[in-house]
């Protein structure tokens, strides 16, 4: 092919694969891939071979139900560009402080679609393994923070996220009802903290807190990790102190 007839097709490419993300982000950050094609123009063969390069390069992924959704890179660089900074390296520091406090695991995850994805640990000084590791991902409402940013929402996300998810039973105190959840959900984020009471695994209970913006939109969130006999309640300061602590660090000011 002549080279100014390959800059073009690369041209191009890039312009279709502009034109999917825009309409992935128009339809809530989610979407099928008939949906997308449908709004792009595109033939579903042709969205559907771009949207694969995409997903190996790590700037769309697909969540449990199959939907396309926002891949990590993108999302890591969504988060960077909120204040300019990486919010892991802002956080690790005071993650590594909360761990050395309390002596149990502290992680840092961002939202992806319906999931959580862990995306920094400080690991236990005690010998028991607990929580899960960088990369992995869990559904909202089985975690902490999860439930946080179901609760930033609203009532009607929630709604909608377990309409579309459904409420997968992990452990016997997985939570079972919409109505359940939107009680939790919309509890914590009033609270300024989510519980996770073995829901995720059993023998595991965690504390989670939001991490703000300068706008005082959620972005990530810091949770404690530890066996179910080993989780204080009065912990809920120090890891609260944690969470404004890395807010303000990216830029939030005002008080919740």
């Amino acid at each position: 092919m002549p080279k100014n007839l390959e800059t073009r097709s690369a041209i191009q490419v890039i312009d279709r694969l502009g034109d999917l993300m825009n309409a992935l982000m128009a339809n809530g950050g989610q979407a099928s891939l008939k949906v997308l094609a449908a709004e792009t123009g595109l033939h579903p063969s042709t969205a559907f071979r771009i949207l694969s390069a995409a997903i190996d390069n790590g700037w769309i992924g697909r969540n449990d139900t199959g939907l396309y959704i926002l891949g990590r890179h993108l999302i890591g660089l969504a988060q960077q560009s909120h204040v300019g900074i990486d919010v892991r390296l802002e956080a690790l520091p005071l993650m590594r402080k909360l761990r050395q406090r309390l002596g149990e695991t502290v992680n840092l995850t961002f939202r992806e679609g319906d999931a959580v994805v862990y995306v920094e640990r400080a690991i236990s000084t005690r010998t028991s393994h607990v929580g899960q590791i960088v990369g992995s991902r869990a559904p909202l409402h089985v975690t902490a923070v999860g439930k946080l940013f179901l609760g930033s929402r609203g009532e009607q996300e929630i709604r909608t996220y377990a309409a579309r998810r459904g409420l997968q039973e992990f452990t016997p105190n997985t939570v079972k009802t919409t109505a359940q959840l939107i009680e939790l959900s919309l509890g914590a984020w009033r609270d300024g903290y989510a519980l996770d009471n073995e829901e995720a695994e059993l023998g595991i209970g965690c504390i989670g807190v939001p991490v703000l913006d300068a706008r005082g939109k959620m972005i990530a969130g810091l949770s404690i990790s530890a066996p179910a006999k080993r989780r204080k309640l009065e912990w809920i300061p120090e890891v609260l102190a944690c969470g404004k602590a890395l807010s303000e660090r990216l830029g939030y000011m005002q008080s919740r």
